[in-house]
């Protein structure tokens, strides 16, 4: 994988986290410094570590996967990026507002905002990438679009929130698409 691949990917899987921590800014007004970076910390140090245990799933099931893993990396990249994009668009009711920088609410964020990363990792291992560059590349990118995002959240409100997952999962879909692609025209 390419550096500007490898780095448009990180985005793609950061654009949820960089939505919760725009409505993290927007939802809490009297948030500090130190609640951005926790946040952001939480965030990039769960989106490095769930590609790694999902490439060493995907290690230990690869001779399963040899004839198809283009397949499954396809299926499992367009998968995370429609639901990104079904998530983005559905309808949601109003909640009562919670405190996103508490340690349970904010464990809880970064667990589920991770588990596109699992799945990319298991996608790493069947392409076999090694894992070291992708999570420091996708761990920098989640730290630093987190913490811009409360910024982000706090300065504009609801108009990029939505957006920007939509255009992550179209960028996780179109990686997809390129394997395929590359697999069945160019290899």
């Amino acid at each position: 994988m390419r550096p500007f691949e490898l780095v448009l990917l990180a985005v793609g899987l950061a654009m949820d986290t960089f939505a919760v921590s725009i409505a993290s800014g927007i939802a809490y007004k009297n948030f500090r410094f130190h609640h951005a970076l926790r946040m952001a910390a939480a965030f990039g140090f769960f989106q490095a570590v769930m590609p790694v245990i999902g490439w060493l799933l995907g290690r230990s099931l690869q001779h399963w996967m040899a004839g198809i893993d283009h397949w499954i990396a396809f299926a499992l990249l367009s998968f995370v990026g429609g639901k990104m994009i079904y998530e983005a668009l559905r309808i949601e009711k109003a909640e009562e507002p919670t405190n996103p920088f508490g340690a349970s609410v904010l464990l809880v964020l970064a667990l589920a905002t991770s588990i596109d990363a699992l799945i990319v990792g298991v996608t790493f291992a069947v392409l076999q990438t090694a894992i070291v560059g992708p999570v420091v590349v996708i761990g920098s990118v989640t730290f630093a679009l987190s913490l811009a995002g409360v910024y982000v959240g706090e300065a504009f409100g609801h108009f990029f929130e939505k957006k920007i997952e939509v255009l992550g999962g179209l960028v996780l879909i179109g990686m997809g698409l390129k394997i395929i692609i590359q697999h069945l025209f160019f290899s």
